[in-house]
């Protein structure tokens, strides 16, 4: 695996490359800058990520992206603000890589610091890996464990705890290509995005032309969170930290999550889905 931060960390899965990892992304101030996967590609070479959307520029392929950590923005763009709505503010926190302890061609381990206006507020520990699952698909495994270490007692939110209801994004986040049709989405027993948005599920399925996305909490933990969901307005999806309420990480606590994520060649069903979550997690 090439460590180049410019050219980015290549995954390879059956010699074939379906993700780069980019580590110092050169970003405006209010992006906050962060780690990310992009483009990750189905085994046929079909782009199933997309940065700097202009509906949304701040968006970033796969990243774990946070709207309010003790008030600093670790998502990008405006900050949702109880009783003033969206504002600019000068609040963007920066998530900085400052190294792998592993490096190789199916994955990595890297260390990370969250920090925000001169101050290390958290460390995050981060395990990311490719594994083959069939001819036609593969599973980008990733988990996050994130340490308070500020000294002082900290909280997540999102701007659904902000008061803005349903936009409890925050978290694991992944960003789709924005296609001419809008993306169907289902999950084991929901159908469309206003069923599968903010539900609890142990999976939930995104298809597009000729690409499905299954993302599957892998934990006990992650699968309590709810799913984040956007089809329509754009294609989206992630799992909610500080969905209906703040996230408490005490001083020196941390935080542990793990989310695997198959990506096809094709439109899978719902049966197809279930099948290649259960191997994926399995693995």
């Amino acid at each position: 695996m090439s460590t180049d931060t410019t050219a980015g960390t290549a995954l390879r899965v059956a010699g074939r490359t379906v993700a780069r990892y980019v580590t110092r992304p050169a970003l405006a101030a209010d992006h906050s800058p962060r780690p990310y996967l992009h483009p990750v590609t189905t085994l046929s070479g079909r782009a199933v990520t997309e940065v700097l959307p202009e509906d949304h520029v701040h968006h970033l392929g796969v990243s774990v992206a946070v709207p309010d950590v003790a008030g600093h923005n670790f998502w990008g763009g405006r900050t949702f603000v109880r009783g003033r709505g969206p504002v600019a503010l000068d609040n963007h926190g920066t998530q900085r890589h400052d190294g792998f302890k592993l490096c190789d061609p199916d994955g990595f381990v890297e260390e990370l610091s969250w920090t925000a206006g001169g101050e290390r507020l958290l460390a995050e520990h981060r395990t990311v890996a490719a594994v083959a699952l069939t001819d036609t698909a593969w599973a980008l495994d990733m988990t996050f464990s994130v340490a308070n270490v500020s000294g002082r007692d900290l909280s997540i939110g999102s701007p659904a705890t902000n008061g803005r209801p349903g936009a409890a994004y925050g978290g694991f986040f992944w960003r789709a290509p924005k296609e001419a049709a809008a993306p169907t989405v289902f999950g084991p027993e929901a159908t469309g995005e206003e069923a599968v948005h903010g539900a609890r599920a142990d999976w939930v399925a995104m298809c597009g032309d000729g690409w499905t996305l299954v993302h599957a909490g892998a934990t006990a933990t992650t699968r309590r969170d709810p799913w984040f969901v956007r089809a329509a307005e754009y294609p989206g999806t992630g799992s909610s930290l500080a969905y209906g309420e703040r996230l408490a990480v005490p001083a020196g606590e941390t935080f542990v999550r793990r989310v695997v994520t198959v990506v096809a060649d094709g439109r899978l069903d719902r049966d197809g889905a279930a099948a290649l979550v259960r191997k994926a997690v399995a693995s």
